[in-house]
């Protein structure tokens, strides 16, 4: 499966939560790729890390900020993996529009502030271009940085605003903001490899995870 990770609003977590799910695929077993499309490559420098450190499983990954480039080489290596993870830049650039038009899934992450429900009409644009030349893109909103209270309005009403666009089916499994998934992520790491293990973000990982790659279609 090639998922791309991606948002044209940047600061909502999107390189931190591709980390996550490419790593936490890889310590299940998988053969995973994670592809950096962000000239910032902050996920290229944290998979570094990982290596420096030693870390097992080793995560294969390459950096691709252009999109012609991008596209070329996934469909060159599509078949040597079994999951795709790519990481696109936090902008309207030609390296997210080449994963959106070659992934299988697309996650946006938003954060529940009023900036970042706007910006999702952006990304819902950019879907409905791409299914205007593949068929089959499922594209899927998902909380990042969730306010960390059971009952907060401001997640409430995102959460709300966000199940209005018809483009994404909406993930009901929000990442709430919390230290453990910066930390891991700095350092090339899941949240479960951290130590102390915070049970909490491990769960929330593991559920998007498991949601992401059970299903077949999302009501």
């Amino acid at each position: 499966m090639i998922v791309t990770v991606g948002n044209t609003k940047g600061g909502v977590g999107k390189t931190t939560l591709a980390l996550q799910i490419a790593i936490t695929r890889a310590l299940a077993g998988r053969d995973v790729w994670l592809v950096d499309g962000d000239r910032q490559g902050t996920a290229t420098a944290a998979i570094a890390a990982r290596a420096e450190a030693g870390r097992q499983p080793g995560i294969a990954c390459a950096q691709y900020p252009d999109g012609p480039t991008l596209r070329g080489q996934v469909q060159q290596q599509r078949d040597k993996w079994q999951d795709i993870i790519i990481d696109a830049g936090g902008r309207d650039s030609t390296a997210l529009r080449a994963a959106l038009v070659l992934s299988d899934v697309l996650l946006v992450p938003f954060a529940p502030r009023s900036f970042d429900v706007w910006a999702l009409d952006d990304m819902a644009a950019l879907v409905d271009e791409a299914r205007s030349v593949r068929d089959g893109l499922r594209a899927y909103a998902v909380m990042n940085q969730a306010d960390p209270g059971e009952h907060s309005a401001d997640n409430a009403e995102a959460a709300a605003a966000v199940a209005e666009v018809a483009q994404f089916g909406y993930l009901k499994t929000p990442l709430r903001r919390r230290k453990a998934f910066s930390n891991a992520s700095g350092a090339g790491l899941a949240v479960s490899e951290m130590a102390p293990r915070d049970a909490k973000a491990v769960a929330e990982i593991d559920n998007l995870v498991s949601l992401l790659f059970n299903i077949q279609r999302i009501v």
